[in-house]
């Protein structure tokens, strides 16, 4: 006789079909598609505007310079007429520091002349101090032949009247602020900061100081995510508030979703998104608002929840991460950080993983995984790049180690000698 198929029952729980695993791109278009930028906008001095996103295009209303200046310490000439007394040398007429503007040049003479001095009338080149030579009465012979033009910064050259500067959208960096500067302003408008409420999941979880090492209770282990994923917010200008570790309850859960929910941009977790019986985010956020689930095609990583937290006055958005530290890590790189700077009403001129470089891989990785994988290697002083021994999702030190990942694509092997894609964590970290 043949056997009949056993029907689902309480011991037997029914096969879960699965989705397909998401493109990392898909993902990411996914999700920035959800995105409203913040208006919000605030005034800030320019020394608090280091890391701000400016919110208006900074426009000038004069020229940098406002004058023809000097670029060098040395005399301001007549070409034509230095070049007739290469003989006899011609006379110092007046010398101008910058801040003054001097005479019209007297024919027939020189000026001497600092950097950033205004440059007289009549004059038309700066012949450096360092090739002229002066005689015992004082007369100024030009040694090395002189060019009209030479030396001199015209009015306008850096920025013209009119000129946008620095354009909306722009993540402030020490540069812009000079600039932004030289044309005189003294407070900007800037994009408000992005409020992220930050929180773990799991009871095994154990903060740093509150037990000792040897201490640790069985199966406890400290907590680490929270604490790397507040700088990585707070490096991209995020205003973020820890609200500490989840208990494994669904009550408890909603709790401290609601409370975040209601004067936060994005309330952000670790941990929890899985299908275990004591992963309780899912059912809290879909009590509150929405969630999607997504399984997406990297490694490390997966899994992935984004949705919102309803509130009177609109929602908040909802990012949680894998629990693995590095898995959360590169998740949060991937994904997280441009869904943040569009947020924050930032635009980007580099791809969606930063700026990438190709080069030389010193190792062989011959075994593949079918997702898009982010290994994590060091560079060397040839610009080779190795990788830490261990990729487990669960080893931050390989994390701590790197200096980059290699973005490698789904089922793709690695050769020693093969040119790769370098990711350097410096344009992923700032």
């Amino acid at each position: 006789m043949s056997e009949q198929p056993i029907p689902p029952t309480s011991q037997t729980p029914a096969v879960r079909s699965f989705k397909p695993l998401k493109p990392l791109d898909v993902a990411l278009a996914e999700l920035l598609a959800t995105v409203t930028p913040c208006h919000d906008v605030e005034m800030v001095d320019l020394a608090d505007a280091d890391g701000r996103v400016l919110a208006r295009d900074a426009v000038s209303a004069l020229d940098v310079p406002g004058f023809d200046n000097s670029s060098m310490d040395g005399y301001a000439v007549c070409v034509a007429e230095a070049v007739a007394a290469s003989e006899r040398g011609l006379p110092v007429s007046q010398r101008i520091p910058a801040g003054h503007f001097g005479a019209p040049l007297a024919s027939e003479t020189v000026a001497r002349i600092f950097t950033g001095a205004p440059i007289p009338e009549h004059a038309d080149a700066v012949v450096m101090q360092e090739e002229c030579a002066v005689d015992e009465l004082g007369r100024v012979t030009v040694v090395v032949p002189a060019r009209v033009g030479q030396n001199i910064r015209r009015r306008g050259e850096d920025v013209g009247q009119g000129t946008c500067v620095v354009a909306a959208g722009t993540r402030l960096r020490p540069d812009h602020i000079g600039l932004l500067a030289s044309i005189g302003q003294a407070s900007i408008p800037v994009v408000r900061r992005l409020r992220v409420a930050l929180m773990s999941t799991g009871d095994e979880l154990i903060l740093p100081g509150q037990v000792a090492p040897a201490d640790l209770p069985p199966g406890a282990i400290y907590s680490s995510n929270a604490f790397f994923l507040a700088h990585l917010l707070k490096r991209l200008g995020c205003e973020v508030h820890d609200f500490g570790n989840l208990p494994d309850s669904l009550e408890a859960t909603k709790h401290a979703f609601r409370e975040a929910a209601q004067n936060h941009d994005l309330v952000l977790t670790s941990g929890g998104v899985s299908v275990g019986e004591e992963d309780h985010v899912k059912p809290a956020v879909q009590s509150l608002g929405q969630l999607d689930l997504w399984s997406i095609a990297i490694k490390p990583g997966k899994p992935f929840a984004h949705g919102r937290l309803d509130r009177a006055d609109g929602a908040a958005h909802f990012i949680g991460l894998p629990g693995n530290p590095v898995s959360s890590f590169v998740t949060f790189l991937v994904l997280v950080r441009p869904f943040i700077q569009k947020l924050s009403g930032q635009v980007r001129a580099e791809g969606p993983v930063g700026e990438a470089l190709q080069l030389t891989a010193n190792f062989d990785w011959p075994k593949p995984d079918k997702r898009r994988e982010f290994l994590r290697v060091r560079r060397d002083a040839t610009g080779q790049l190795h990788l830490f021994a261990n990729q487990s999702s669960g080893v931050l030190t390989s994390v701590a180690w790197a200096d980059g990942l290699v973005d490698n694509p789904p089922g793709q092997a690695i050769a020693k000698g093969d040119t790769v894609t370098f990711l350097p964590l410096s344009n992923l970290l700032g």
